[in-house]
């Protein structure tokens, strides 16, 4: 994907920082994220959602709010209804730009907030929330002892993770006027609530609150043990496929047309984590998987290795040619499955009389069925002719170039 750093103008006329990432290929969708309270957009969570929705076609634009990461503006000064509109405001900018949001993808606070702001956005089709609290209210009970010297003084300083925050009188009393329960019934919008059952920040009940005010269809997924950030990579990661394979249900991701000379589309794969091997495969919006390495080979496990999925083109292939046969000609194959292993073997081993290494795929044709042997070994024959195990032993021709950025 390609990240363009932009500004926008906020509810207050301040600028507002974000991060819209693009997908590489054809844009299919806008999906629009709102970050945690007192978090960023730069989140690991909110990074790799973007990224995996970016990969299928789907643009993402993520921003601070006003006074937080590198927006302008006085955080002292916001409320949870400015926030709000500062979600109407990055709305209108991806309009102007002909990109009009369909989705709303909100953690935390930033998930009440897209709950209230989704019903001003036509556009909307789906709204997906992390860890979002039922009552925005819910959020003060990280002030402590500084909600009576709020109450009295009209302010108060708060840590916050770590960091100073202040909070006015005006925060408490417009978040505790907020009620969700009206616009949740009345999204008419596909709705996903995320939540883990341990957040000790914002407690599962509240996604049950938020699921059962909401109207079909709507959906539940858990997050087992992640924290509140789902900060761990491999939580992000699930979080991110989640979002990506439900959004593909609600959301209108019509590819067009494949280029010339390449009838089954373009097979785009991309980095998804720059400090490993982990990789983005996708075949089209709706086709999607992961590539990795071993964990000794310095990868994550998370997914098979380039050599797996040449196995598993060829494993395919095979048994998709030898059930095209029997269904052809009528034989009693009840079921088929290929196994295929790979290794490194010395090409004279296969009989080339070269002294060099070759792969070798030793490929273990399973057939289930009332066969008789002669049908048995044509079903053999016809493995050969497989069009994977045609290219695989031909030489192919790679051609590689450089795309102009």
């Amino acid at each position: 994907m390609t990240t363009e750093r932009i500004t926008f103008m906020g509810h207050s006329g301040e600028k507002l920082a974000a991060r819209l990432d693009v997908p590489d290929g054809p844009h299919l969708a806008t999906a629009l994220f709102a970050h945690c309270f007192t978090c960023s957009k730069d989140i690991p969570a909110a990074r790799r959602i973007a990224g995996r929705l970016a990969a299928m076609g789907i643009a993402v634009l993520r921003f601070d709010f006003t006074g937080l990461g590198h927006s302008e503006g006085e955080f002292s000064n916001t409320t949870f209804s400015s926030n709000v509109a500062d979600l109407h405001a990055a709305a209108a900018y991806l309009k102007e730009r002909g990109m009009a949001p369909n989705m709303l993808i909100g953690h935390s606070l930033g998930g009440a907030a897209v709950l209230r702001a989704a019903g001003d956005m036509p556009s909307v089709k789906a709204i997906a929330t992390l860890g979002a609290p039922f009552d925005p209210h819910h959020v003060t009970h990280n002030f402590g002892d500084a909600l009576d010297q709020i109450s009295e003084a009209g302010l108060a300083e708060v840590d916050l993770g770590g960091r100073p925050f202040t909070i006015r009188k005006e925060f408490v009393e417009d978040i505790t006027d907020q009620k969700l329960a009206p616009a949740i019934a009345d999204l008419k919008r596909a709705l996903l609530v995320m939540h883990a059952p341990l957040d000790n920040v914002v407690d599962i009940s509240n996604a049950a609150e938020i699921f059962g005010a909401a109207k079909h269809p709507k959906s539940f997924v858990t997050l087992d043990d992640a924290d509140h950030l789902i900060s761990r990579p491999e939580d992000a990661e699930y979080a991110a496929e989640v979002i990506s394979a439900w959004a593909a249900r609600y959301l209108t991701l019509t590819p067009p047309a494949p280029p010339i000379g390449a009838p089954e589309g373009v097979v785009r794969v991309a980095e998804a984590d720059a400090a490993g091997f982990l990789q983005d495969v996708n075949s089209g919006p709706f086709h999607h998987t992961v590539a990795d390495e071993p964990l000794a080979y310095g990868g994550t496990n998370k997914g098979m290795t380039p050599y797996g999925f040449l196995s598993a083109g060829l494993g395919a292939c095979t048994s998709m040619t030898i059930r095209m046969y029997a269904r052809r000609k009528g034989w009693p194959l009840d079921h088929v499955w290929v196994d295929v292993s790979h290794n490194k073997v010395h090409a004279q081993d296969a009989g080339t009389g070269s002294g060099e290494r070759i792969d070798s795929f030793r490929r273990v044709i399973h057939l289930i069925g009332d066969l008789d042997a002669s049908q048995r070994a044509r079903l053999l024959e016809i493995a050969d002719r497989c069009p994977v195990h045609r290219t695989m032993e031909k030489s192919s021709h790679v051609v590689t170039e450089l795309a102009e950025d």
